[in-house]
Protein backbone atom coordinates (compact mmCIF):
# COMPACT_ATOMS: atom_id res chain seq x y z
CA UNK A 1 0.00 0.00 0.00
CA UNK A 2 1.26 3.58 -1.14
CA UNK A 3 1.75 5.94 2.07
CA UNK A 4 2.43 9.91 1.45
CA UNK A 5 3.87 11.91 3.30
CA UNK A 6 4.59 15.61 3.88
CA UNK A 7 7.78 17.87 4.52
CA UNK A 8 8.75 21.43 4.77
CA UNK A 9 11.64 23.38 6.02
CA UNK A 10 13.00 26.92 6.34
CA UNK A 11 15.87 28.73 7.08
CA UNK A 12 17.35 32.41 7.49
CA UNK A 13 19.60 33.20 4.96
CA UNK A 14 22.65 34.75 6.87
CA UNK A 15 26.70 35.62 5.97
CA UNK A 16 29.66 33.35 7.02
CA UNK A 17 28.00 30.05 6.11
CA UNK A 18 27.96 27.37 2.80
CA UNK A 19 25.08 27.19 0.99
CA UNK A 20 24.10 23.92 0.75
CA UNK A 21 20.68 22.65 -0.79
CA UNK A 22 19.85 19.01 -1.92
CA UNK A 23 23.24 18.47 -1.06
CA UNK A 24 25.01 20.83 -3.39
CA UNK A 25 26.65 23.22 -2.19
CA UNK A 26 25.89 26.63 -4.60
CA UNK A 27 27.91 29.64 -4.86
CA UNK A 28 26.37 33.02 -2.75
CA UNK A 29 27.06 35.46 -0.88
CA UNK A 30 24.96 34.18 2.14
CA UNK A 31 24.07 30.27 3.12
CA UNK A 32 20.90 28.96 5.61
CA UNK A 33 21.77 29.21 9.18
CA UNK A 34 21.03 26.11 11.26
CA UNK A 35 22.71 23.57 13.82
CA UNK A 36 23.52 20.93 11.11
CA UNK A 37 24.68 22.03 7.40
CA UNK A 38 20.85 23.59 6.91
CA UNK A 39 20.32 22.13 3.96
CA UNK A 40 16.31 22.89 3.47
CA UNK A 41 15.59 20.86 0.93
CA UNK A 42 16.99 17.50 2.44
CA UNK A 43 15.60 18.22 5.63
CA UNK A 44 12.24 18.63 4.09
CA UNK A 45 12.78 15.19 1.97
CA UNK A 46 13.94 13.85 5.00
CA UNK A 47 10.05 14.47 6.92
CA UNK A 48 8.57 13.62 4.04
CA UNK A 49 9.88 10.39 4.23
CA UNK A 50 9.50 9.92 7.37
CA UNK A 51 5.86 11.24 7.59
CA UNK A 52 5.23 8.56 5.09
CA UNK A 53 6.10 5.82 7.45
CA UNK A 54 4.33 7.40 10.40
CA UNK A 55 7.85 8.11 12.50
CA UNK A 56 8.60 11.58 14.03
CA UNK A 57 10.68 14.21 12.53
CA UNK A 58 13.56 15.19 12.20
CA UNK A 59 14.03 17.35 14.83
CA UNK A 60 13.02 14.41 17.18
CA UNK A 61 15.36 12.38 15.45
CA UNK A 62 18.22 14.83 15.25
CA UNK A 63 17.37 17.37 17.69
CA UNK A 64 19.80 20.41 17.21
CA UNK A 65 20.58 20.86 21.00
CA UNK A 66 22.56 17.57 20.35
CA UNK A 67 25.98 18.79 19.75
CA UNK A 68 26.93 15.40 17.38
CA UNK A 69 24.57 16.64 14.55
CA UNK A 70 26.41 20.28 14.77
CA UNK A 71 27.30 21.09 11.01
CA UNK A 72 26.68 17.69 10.21
CA UNK A 73 25.48 17.05 6.64
CA UNK A 74 21.81 16.70 6.27
CA UNK A 75 22.41 13.73 3.53
CA UNK A 76 23.15 11.80 6.85
CA UNK A 77 19.51 12.27 7.91
CA UNK A 78 18.27 11.61 4.47
CA UNK A 79 19.95 7.91 4.75
CA UNK A 80 18.40 7.00 7.81
CA UNK A 81 14.77 7.87 6.67
CA UNK A 82 15.42 5.80 3.81
CA UNK A 83 17.38 3.00 6.03
CA UNK A 84 13.71 3.13 8.24
CA UNK A 85 12.27 2.54 4.90
CA UNK A 86 14.03 -0.47 4.77
CA UNK A 87 13.97 -1.60 7.56
CA UNK A 88 9.83 -2.07 7.30
CA UNK A 89 10.02 -3.93 4.03
CA UNK A 90 8.97 -1.19 2.03
CA UNK A 91 10.30 1.29 -1.08
CA UNK A 92 10.58 5.03 -1.80
CA UNK A 93 8.15 5.12 -5.12
CA UNK A 94 9.45 8.87 -5.76
CA UNK A 95 9.85 12.22 -4.20
CA UNK A 96 8.31 15.83 -5.46
CA UNK A 97 10.33 18.97 -3.76
CA UNK A 98 10.34 22.45 -4.28
CA UNK A 99 12.52 25.45 -3.13
CA UNK A 100 11.16 28.91 -2.72
CA UNK A 101 14.28 30.98 -3.25
CA UNK A 102 14.63 34.31 -4.96
CA UNK A 103 18.11 34.03 -4.80
CA UNK A 104 20.33 32.52 -6.32
CA UNK A 105 19.57 30.84 -9.63
CA UNK A 106 18.56 27.23 -8.57
CA UNK A 107 17.89 25.67 -11.85
CA UNK A 108 21.66 25.19 -12.82
CA UNK A 109 21.75 22.96 -9.77
CA UNK A 110 18.43 20.79 -9.99
CA UNK A 111 20.44 17.89 -11.93
CA UNK A 112 22.89 17.22 -9.08
CA UNK A 113 20.80 18.03 -6.27
CA UNK A 114 18.36 15.37 -8.03
CA UNK A 115 21.52 12.68 -8.21
CA UNK A 116 22.61 13.46 -4.95
CA UNK A 117 18.91 13.11 -3.13
CA UNK A 118 18.61 9.86 -5.24
CA UNK A 119 21.96 8.34 -4.31
CA UNK A 120 21.05 8.95 -0.32
CA UNK A 121 17.73 7.37 -0.90
CA UNK A 122 19.05 4.81 -3.25
CA UNK A 123 16.81 5.35 -5.94
CA UNK A 124 16.73 6.06 -9.47
CA UNK A 125 17.19 10.18 -10.08
CA UNK A 126 14.18 10.22 -12.24
CA UNK A 127 12.12 9.13 -9.12
CA UNK A 128 12.80 12.74 -7.77
CA UNK A 129 11.54 15.99 -8.53
CA UNK A 130 12.94 19.14 -7.82
CA UNK A 131 11.43 22.37 -8.80
CA UNK A 132 12.23 26.36 -8.30
CA UNK A 133 10.44 28.85 -7.60
CA UNK A 134 10.41 32.68 -6.60
CA UNK A 135 8.16 34.34 -3.95
CA UNK A 136 7.78 37.30 -6.35
CA UNK A 137 9.43 39.86 -3.80
CA UNK A 138 7.04 39.30 -1.24
CA UNK A 139 7.68 38.30 2.36
CA UNK A 140 10.89 37.11 3.93
CA UNK A 141 11.76 34.98 0.99
CA UNK A 142 11.16 37.56 -1.11
CA UNK A 143 13.14 40.34 0.79
CA UNK A 144 15.92 37.67 0.20
CA UNK A 145 16.11 36.65 4.26
CA UNK A 146 15.60 32.84 3.97
CA UNK A 147 14.90 29.62 1.66
CA UNK A 148 12.35 27.85 2.11
CA UNK A 149 11.74 23.96 0.90
CA UNK A 150 8.29 21.50 0.33
CA UNK A 151 8.60 17.97 -0.32
CA UNK A 152 6.05 15.17 -0.87
CA UNK A 153 7.10 11.41 -0.72
CA UNK A 154 5.35 7.98 -1.70
CA UNK A 155 6.78 4.98 0.28
CA UNK A 156 5.54 1.47 -0.92
CA UNK A 157 4.84 -0.28 2.33
CA UNK A 158 3.44 -3.87 2.84
CA UNK A 159 0.37 -4.66 4.91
Amino acid sequence: MVHVGIGYDVHPLVPGRRLVLGGVEIPHSLGLDGHSDADALLHAITDAVLGAIGEVDIGHLFPNTDPSWKNAPSRIFLEEAARRVRARGGRIVNIDASLAAEQPKIFPHITAMKAHIATALGIAPGKVGVKATTNERLGFIGREEGIAAMAVAAVDLPE
